[in-house]
């Protein structure tokens, strides 16, 4: 392979990596979609005190996303698209 090719294919890991996070998130948003809304009503009408008032709210639902997008669960979602990619070939 020459260094076109290469970069090529990089740029292409790169694009299915994207896609892959991409998918990865909007999964985490739907699995912990009322306790971020639970967040977003606190927030409503707040500017800075944002930070201050919903506090226990911002760190649940960020405990709630890490769990569905951590290095693992992308590990996860890389390996499933590895399965279904060699499958088609």
């Amino acid at each position: 392979m020459g260094i076109r090719e290469d970069a090529a294919e990089s740029r292409m890991k790169k694009k299915v990596e994207e896609a892959l996070r991409s998918k990865m998130k909007a999964q985490a948003l739907k699995e912990c979609d009322p306790i971020v809304a639970k967040f977003a009503e606190c927030a409503k009408g707040r500017t800075f005190s944002v930070i201050w008032a919903c506090r226990a709210q911002s760190k649940e639902t960020n405990a709630c996303l890490h769990q569905y997008t951590n290095d693992e669960a992308f590990a996860k979602y890389k390996k499933l698209y590895e399965e279904e990619t060699s499958q088609k070939l």
